[in-house]
């Protein structure tokens, strides 16, 4: 059961009540020797504990962090480490366990399921068996039954999609209004194909019979059963069905798009490859001055156009070159290396100028490598050869934006946070009750996608541009780009060139009109206000800060055990004084709030449209090909690019998981509004939690601009809710569309 609040008072005495918040989930058919311990809404640092709690409190900690042995069981509540061995069945799906010198990547919660006969470092899975995670930190029955009842529809949309094309798991769309035809409504006009027409009458059956068993469940869920056979037509598509087509579009969505945070100023040229040419082949690009000045019409030279911030560029060239060799060994799908070169103009936006695409070297072949540029040579092949170009950035940008901007990032790398902070914070201390919200049901979604997403064999493996090797790419951008002192926002856009430090200390962008971060700073600088105060009031001096024994062995356990495999790194900060630690705390606050509401929000209006964000490439470019290739190529260009884009089958999963991650949650709370019990009890908190809340409430109408509340954005940040964890964010709007 599910314990809310105890209230304790002398009989007939209420008024003078003494609340515990417990919120915490009971079993009583589980005996343990250890009783269960609630504190007092009031926060202590353990220095301040009062004596008649202090064994209690040790002794709490002690339980949360178990003895590292035995299966954890549903009603456990033990945080613990371990590396990701649980994603294939050893038996069958062989894939590189993340964690560890090898494959450097963060840790989760130890489960301690069986190991496997045939791998002793690896886990058995079952499919039948739920993955444990602490009770308290499961979802709420409320949310439980609303993320079942989604991801049921989303299943069966897809199924009822995907039993169309089920025998033919590689046929492409027919046509660009096939694809259309996802959104009409029971899919009656999509195109027949060859087995599919003897499934109308079955799908008509299981329409009708759900119906009639939900019945009395209410409308809404009668209307949500009515669509389950239908897609919601896309934001992107139902604002402008071409805008897919469009260079603008392709540009805006790079800095105001579900993935705003991969484009990087041009700080040196020539552009030049880091990995070795004795492997890839040459590490000059073909992305030369005298092209690059060609195609913003020699207003100036590229050297001068560098050095006046006007170059910008998208390049997972080095990332993903390794994998080529890889990924075109699999079935049904095919990978470059690339680069999408943009400038600045005159106006404030950017506009596509080169791409580049790149396989390399192997013992057969020479490396090959083609630049391509909008309308390329002027002609109508030259114009599709482009938009092919942009299909494969887009699938590569895809494939990153869900493995590192996403997963990693905002899951892979809090859940060490979640398991140091309970297993070394006592639930008294104010650093607990200041990020415990921003954890809330990471830990289970997390869990869900070890079972579903990034297993072997899951979703992203078969949906997504890097196959089975996307969990290894993920520990790639872990070990070669990923740190906890530029997880911060503003850091984060001066790694990257994005923005400078003035001297006064403000940020200039340089871009002016980067959605992501015009809006996204004003929220960092509201949760760092809000994190610096409250350090502030909690410890009067920087001896409070070095001295909480708590804090320090948590902070120490996030570097040591959650990301043991960069524990030697020079850069993690040192909680010493008071704007270290809150600017610690903010980086945490902001990597699970408005970061993760921004790279999830956006995905199903945005990759919803397969021709917007195809999320994986199938064929080649016809240039690489050769001749026959080309010929086919320049007979039905259309036919290629669709070709080129997932197949039906992989477009009905993609759409119905990014319909389930984009979802928002049925108890989603805001940041800014939720307030945590322990914040009231503490005059001053309270005070600085409504001068947060307000700050919130400004910036909020600050971004809106001229769009009113029941309109809606085509940005990143624009769907800044709550995001499918359940952190809790603030409503964004943008100025522009």
């Amino acid at each position: 059961m599910l314990l809310g609040d105890i209230e304790v008072f002398p009989i007939g005495q209420e008024e003078s009540a003494a609340t515990f918040h417990c919120n915490s989930w009971i079993d009583p058919s589980h005996c343990s020797p250890d009783k269960r311990v609630f504190f007092p809404a009031c926060s202590y640092l353990p220095s301040q504990t009062p004596k008649g709690v202090v064994g209690l409190r040790k002794r709490e900690l002690e339980v949360l962090r178990g003895n590292g042995c035995g299966e954890r069981k549903d009603h456990d509540r033990i945080y613990d480490y371990d590396v990701y061995n649980d994603l294939g069945n050893p038996d069958d799906d062989t894939r590189p366990v993340p964690g560890g010198k090898e494959h450097p990547y963060p840790r989760r919660c130890r489960t301690g399921r069986p190991r496997s006969k045939k791998d002793p470092f690896a886990e058995e899975r079952s499919h039948k068996d739920h993955i444990y995670v602490p009770r308290d930190e499961a979802f709420t029955e409320r949310k439980t039954g609303a993320f079942e009842t989604k991801k049921f529809m989303s299943v069966l949309h897809a199924l009822t999609t995907g039993l169309k094309t089920a025998r033919h798991k590689s046929q492409s769309f027919p046509s660009l209004s096939a694809i259309d035809k996802l959104y009409d409504d029971n899919f009656r006009n999509q195109p027949v194909q060859p087995e599919g027409g003897k499934l109308r009458l079955v799908i008509d059956l299981i329409e009708t019979e759900l119906l009639h068993l939900f019945k009395l469940e209410g409308a809404a869920f009668l209307e949500e059963i009515r669509r389950v056979f239908k897609f919601e037509t896309p934001e992107i598509h139902d604002r402008d069905k071409f805008a897919w087509f469009r260079d603008e579009e392709f540009a805006r969505q790079t800095i105001a798009g579900m993935n705003p945070m991969s484009i990087q100023l041009v700080t040196e040229f020539p552009i030049k490859s880091k990995l070795d040419e004795a492997t890839y082949g040459p590490a000059d690009s073909l992305i030369t001055a005298e092209l690059i000045e060609e195609q913003i019409r020699r207003v100036m030279t590229a050297e001068e156009a560098r050095a006046n911030k006007k170059l910008f560029m998208v390049d997972y060239h080095d990332l993903l070159l390794p994998y080529v060799h890889k990924v075109r060994k699999l079935d049904n799908t095919t990978l470059y290396g690339s680069r999408a070169l943009f400038v600045l103009t005159d106006d404030g936006t950017l506009r596509p100028i080169v791409i580049e695409l790149t396989r390399p070297k192997s013992k057969r072949k020479p490396q090959w490598r083609q630049v391509f540029t909008p309308g390329c040579d002027g002609s109508v092949t030259g114009s599709w050869l482009w938009q092919l170009a942009k299909a494969h950035v887009l699938a590569h940008d895809a494939g990153v934006h869900q493995l590192v901007s996403h997963w990693l990032r905002t899951h892979a790398c809090t859940e060490p946070y979640i398991i140091a902070a309970n297993r070394q914070l006592s639930q008294m201390h104010p650093i607990y009750r200041l990020l415990h919200p921003h954890f809330r049901f990471t830990m289970e979604i997390n869990a869900h996608a070890r079972e579903l997403l990034i297993n072997a064999n899951g979703v992203i493996e078969g949906t997504f541009a890097p196959g089975e090797y996307s969990m290894e790419l993920s520990s790639v951008a872990y070990d070669q780009q990923w740190r906890f002192d530029i997880e911060a926002l503003p850091e984060d856009l001066i790694r990257r060139g994005m923005a400078v430090r003035r001297d006064d200390g403000e940020l200039e962008l340089s871009i002016e009109d980067y959605p992501y971060a015009n809006d996204g700073l004003l929220v960092w600088d509201a949760i760092k206000q809000w994190a610096l105060t409250y350090v502030e009031h909690y410890y009067p001096c920087t001896a409070d800060i070095v001295d909480d024994e708590e804090l320090q062995a948590c902070w120490t356990e996030v570097r040591t055990k959650g990301h043991a495999d960069k524990q030697d790194e020079p850069w993690w900060p040192e909680l010493d004084n008071h704007e270290n630690l809150a600017q610690a705390l903010a980086t945490i606050m902001w990597v699970t709030s408005a970061h993760h509401a921004a790279v999830n929000f956006g995905q199903y209006p945005m990759a919803g449209y397969i021709p917007n964000r195809p999320t994986l490439t199938r064929r080649n470019m016809p240039t690489e090909m050769g001749a026959d290739d080309m010929r086919a190529f320049v007979e039905a260009p259309e036919k290629v690019l669709l070709d080129t884009f997932p197949s039906q089958y992989q477009a009905a999963i993609v759409l119905a998981i990014l319909d389930l991650l984009s979802s928002h949650s049925s108890d989603e709370e805001y940041m800014g509004t939720h307030e945590e019990p322990s914040w009231k009890q503490d005059g001053a908190i309270r005070q600085a939690f409504e001068e947060f809340k307000e700050r919130t409430r400004e910036r909020s109408r600050w971004t809106s601009g001229t769009v009113t509340l029941t309109e809606k954005t085509g940005t990143a940040l624009a769907w800044c809710r709550m995001c499918c964890s359940g952190h809790r964010t603030v409503i964004l709007w943008t100025r522009r569309w």
